[in-house]
């Protein structure tokens, strides 16, 4: 086995050994499970909209979602910030009633994150585009909703060989290959790649503005070598820091309730 093979291997059997220990915790309260949420849809949307060139702080991002409004700052960036949260609540409810992913649902997901674009969200485009500087070719628009249908029936097919995070990464890069939408393909990707993380009993991930050139460079990657292990290792090793942050707090909280219910004999 080569050595990145045995290295994403050992990575995702550390991220399913990390999450059976994640499940067998004792859960927070639902004030604090919510309050974690909170700060990590901050962090989500923040980062997100950060990598298609965003220009609010995670600081601005969260004031923006508490309904302020950051002067000298354009209102697509307002309406982003908003549609991306609106988004990630939309999937959080289809995690609840455990629905399939389909291409209604891709759109209606799209909708909300193109808030800012009425015109066309929730619409496949009608134009050919191209993405500088990349290996990407997306599709011609005659071709995206037959693509589009592929993708959901290869995606069900890959769940009985692969890995549920080499899965999603594959389906994430064939996603922004297709760039099915004029734009907010890559935000759409990452909140269905959170969606199949959630639905599979794991926490969803942020890719962060910082790692953007790992992210480009596993489009690459794929594309030029079709390799999808740098994807698979930049979604694993996000989630496993996850997971290991959420132990670190669910076993501080322990701990902690621990002492409060212990009392010295008299």
């Amino acid at each position: 086995m080569r050595d990145d093979a045995l290295k994403i291997q050992q990575l995702l059997e550390e991220i399913e050994n990390k999450n059976n220990v994640l499940q067998s915790c004792r859960p927070l309260t639902q004030g604090e499970i919510e309050r974690l949420n909170e700060s990590f849809m901050v962090q989500f949307t923040y980062n997100s909209n950060a990598i298609e060139g965003n220009t609010l702080t995670l600081g601005e991002t969260a004031m923006v979602l508490e309904g302020l409004t950051i002067d000298q700052k354009p209102l697509k960036d307002h309406l982003e910030a908003i549609g991306h949260r609106d988004a990630f609540e939309y999937i959080k409810d289809l995690v609840q009633e455990k629905t399939l992913l389909s291409e209604s649902i891709i759109k209606n997901i799209h909708s909300l994150v193109l808030i800012n674009r009425p015109k066309d969200k929730g619409i496949y485009r009608r134009i050919p585009v191209t993405i500088a500087g990349a290996f990407i070719q997306p599709v011609q628009p005659f071709q995206i909703q037959a693509q589009m249908e592929v993708l959901i029936e290869k995606n069900e097919e890959w769940k009985a060989t692969l890995n549920p995070i080499e899965r999603l990464a594959r389906f994430h890069l064939e996603f922004e290959g297709i760039h099915p939408f004029i734009d907010g393909n890559g935000r759409t990707g990452r909140l269905i790649l959170n969606l199949d993380l959630m639905q599979n009993n794991y926490l969803p991930v942020n890719v962060k503005f910082s790692d953007r050139k790992k992210y480009y460079a596993a489009f690459d990657t794929y594309f030029k070598n079709d390799d999808v292990s740098a994807m698979t290792e930049l979604i694993g090793n996000n989630l496993l820091e996850r997971i290991n942050d959420y132990i670190n707090i669910l076993s501080y909280a322990q701990t902690q309730e621990d002492k409060d219910d212990w009392a010295p004999e008299m």
